[in-house]
């Protein structure tokens, strides 16, 4: 691995009787601009705009020190720096980056750090305090906006415990002022006029998570208190919080604190590809990557193992695993997940499977037809036994877990995680985490972390209305915030698909919103290097062109761009793996006419694009869709017409 190389010059180091009453740093290109002012409140430009004035930020810990906003600057320097960053199985293999780094120091053993990049400003706490262990009160993190903007604000679905949920929710738009008086989870964007910023945090370690309110024209920082008691739901064996401390954090003295992280986008079409997330997280731990495989994935829960046309009763039985691993096989599909149930859930005891089910001989059957094992869990569960259930699994040839039902992000809930990441790493087990807080970069620090969910992803479309959850709309949001922070786990390939008209929820037979092109451009346009095929094999093996054209994408990109996009609307992804490119398109609700060209490829090349496009009656039968091949250049232009719910996906090589 490439190691990270940085360039660092001091710029200025000036001691407190010489600081002017605001100190001020750029991003390198000089369009954003950061004054931090004498109080410890900072404002925030963006091509001399102003976005953000007297935002305060400050940690107050239990012996009656506060750092931040009111405290004494006693020292400052700034820095420059250029790292260049391995990316392994991210949405490009490699990036480089610069930026401008502001030290303040405040004479308590404390400093704050401000990074100013060219798409967006970041700033954490570092403590030094001489105690061994400190308390964390509270910290306050007050965005204040200029202006009475309008927002995308993914609120808690856990009205009585809003900070014990899944980080699942489609997305409240509207201005500042009209917003909702519930929590809001990360990552929220609000877009200053054009100029969009959007709130995440990265390298969250042994902190809890923030969640964020808003008030007047300003988001105010909350987080999780500190977990002093718990119990278990019955029926997954599911450890909740029941009482907590008056405190967020217990820390250690000599530390870095979670980065927070304003990202900066005056295009729309650069949202879905910032970086900062991931470059401000901490490097990889976990050394030599070559273990882990990504892949395409076999999934039983979401079309309820519901396989037809069989000679055998399907449900979580060995002959239904085998025909999915037999799936799996005919299409160079990697993996299949043994979802919920093939341990007794209620147990808790995952080291134990029901009898219906012989594990050993599913993976050598598995390892016959070149496709591995994923077992589901909870995670309390695979942590109550943590090192005998990864020894156990990795000995018997089990490649991975799907781990689900954290639903809290307070400080044991995210030391858990890391936990769990280290050992799994340890044997060689890739993992892929669902009902968990959205992501802070630990795809960086551990990049067996293969997929993530926190997103609203296609399972609820199970029991949700089309006139309640606009899918489609939620389709072509996401990508531009959540997308932002990391991985999607989605769980896209739904091939009964339906018209805004013609959808129902339907448990056992599930229907997607949209068109089957729809479908199939997700595959391109979401980031998710560990991908679930989540129809049944029974329906895709009738649908042998489309099945085809979903496994030949690949899951691990060299390079990503967005040539086209508009958040809320639609968006067009372009990805490249070798000498390959792979384009997906989707729209909202309503058909449009995009035209795209493919002026990314290289010049004086020709390929042959493999299209898949809605068929001209779309908009009836979302099911329709036209296959064609061309040949196509650099200076080659396409129109496209989209369906309402519509997509397009496309193959170049």
């Amino acid at each position: 691995m490439r190691k990270k190389i940085l360039f660092t010059s001091l710029m200025l180091c000036i001691s407190i009787s010489s600081i002017a009453k605001n100190i001020e740093v750029s991003s390198p290109d000089g369009r954003i601009r950061l004054v931090v002012n004498d109080d410890l409140t900072y404002d925030l430009y963006d091509s001399e705009r102003l976005l953000m004035d007297d935002a305060r930020l400050q940690m107050v810990f239990q012996d009656g020190v506060t750092v931040g906003s009111d405290t004494k600057i006693t020292r400052t320097s700034v820095k420059k720096s250029t790292e260049s960053i391995d990316a392994p199985f991210y949405r490009t293999q490699h990036f480089d980056t610069s930026y401008n780094e502001l030290t303040v120091k405040t004479g308590k053993g404390a400093s704050i750090l401000f990074r100013l990049y060219d798409d967006g400003m970041a700033y954490r706490f570092v403590t030094n305090f001489k105690k061994k262990a400190q308390v964390v009160v509270n910290e306050v993190a007050d965005f204040n906006f200029t202006g009475d903007y309008q927002a995308w604000l993914p609120y808690s679905t856990n009205d009585r415990k809003p900070m014990a949920m899944a980080f699942q929710a489609t997305y409240d738009h509207k201005p500042l002022s009209q917003a909702s008086d519930q929590l809001a989870f990360l990552p929220v964007t609000v877009d200053c006029g054009g100029t969009k910023l959007t709130i995440m945090e990265s390298d969250l370690e042994a902190y809890p998570g923030m969640f964020l309110k808003a008030d007047g024209h300003a988001l105010k920082a909350q987080f999780a208190p500190y977990p002093t008691e718990f119990d278990y739901y019955a029926w997954r064996k599911q450890r909740y919080v029941t009482a907590t401390a008056d405190y967020i954090a217990k820390s250690q003295t000599n530390r870095a604190y979670p980065w927070r992280v304003i990202s900066i986008s005056r295009k729309d079409t650069d949202m879905p590809v910032n970086n900062l997330v991931y470059a401000l997280a901490s490097p990889n731990r976990i050394g030599d990557t070559s273990w882990i495989k990504p892949g395409k994935v076999a999934w039983d829960w979401w079309n309820d193992w519901g396989v037809s046309g069989v000679d055998f009763k399907a449900g979580i039985n060995m002959q239904t695993y085998k025909y999915y691993i037999d799936f799996a096989s005919k299409y160079g599909l990697e993996y299949i997940v043994l979802d919920e149930g093939w341990y007794d859930p209620k147990s808790g005891d995952m080291l134990t499977t029901i009898p219906e089910i012989d594990l050993p001989e599913l993976v050598a059957y598995g390892q016959q037809k070149n496709v591995g094992i994923v077992l589901w869990t909870v995670f309390n569960v695979l942590d109550d036994k943590l090192e005998e259930t990864c020894k156990k699994y990795a000995e018997m040839g089990i490649k991975g877990f799907k781990i689900d039902f954290l639903d809290r992000d307070d400080q044991e809930a995210v030391e858990m995680v890391y936990r769990i990441a280290e050992m799994t790493a340890k044997y060689h087990l890739f993992i892929d985490l669902h009902g968990i807080y959205k992501p802070t970069g630990f795809n960086r620090t551990y990049p067996h972390i293969i997929n993530i969910e926190a997103v609203f992803g296609m399972e609820e479309a199970k029991w949700s209305k089309a006139d309640e959850k606009d899918m489609p709309l939620y389709d072509v949001t996401f990508p531009f915030i959540r997308q932002q922070a990391g991985f999607t786990d989605f769980t896209p390939g739904g091939l009964r698909n339906a018209t805004v008209k013609d959808f129902q929820p339907v448990y056992s037979n599930p229907m997607t919103m949209g068109t089957r092109c729809h479908q199939l451009a997700m595959y391109v346009v979401y980031d998710s290097p560990f991908t679930m095929l989540a129809d049944n094999p029974t329906i895709y093996m009738k649908e042998e062109e489309c099945t085809r054209f979903m496994a030949a994408i690949p899951t691990v990109f060299d390079n990503t761009i967005i040539p086209l996009g508009k958040i809320g609307e639609y968006i067009v992804t372009a990805r490249q793996r070798g000498n390959k490119w792979y384009v997906g398109g989707m729209t909202n609700w309503n058909a449009r006419d995009l035209s795209l060209s493919f002026d990314f490829l290289d010049k004086g090349r020709t390929y042959t694009a493999t299209i898949m496009r809605d068929g001209i009656n779309a908009d009836k039968v979302a099911t329709d869709y036209f296959y064609e091949t061309c040949t196509i250049d650099c200076t080659t232009r396409l129109d496209f017409h989209l369906a309402p719910g519509g997509g397009f996906a496309i193959i170049i090589e």
